[in-house]
């Protein structure tokens, strides 16, 4: 799946990945390839990226948002973010 991080300034992640965890409202939640259209609000916490064929894994810390995953590609909407 495609994922893509934005924030108000700049864009901070584009590329595949084969599942990104995060901070939803109600918990941790994992957006996987194929998932079901989803838009949810996320809160503070770790935003980790799964890369494919082997790629290592990519930690962000987020300050809330929303997500957005449709047809295998997933938007992150952060209102701000630094990388581990």
């Amino acid at each position: 799946m495609t994922l893509e991080i934005l924030t108000p300034d700049k864009k901070v992640f584009e590329g595949e990945a084969s599942s990104v965890t995060l901070p939803g409202t109600l918990g941790f939640f994992e957006i996987l390839n194929n998932h079901a259209p989803i838009i949810s609000t996320l809160n503070d916490g770790k935003l980790t990226i799964r890369g494919t064929a082997g790629a290592k894994e990519e930690i962000f810390f987020i300050q809330g948002g929303v997500v957005e995953a449709l047809d295998n590609k997933v938007t992150v909407l952060a209102e701000g973010i630094t990388h581990k």
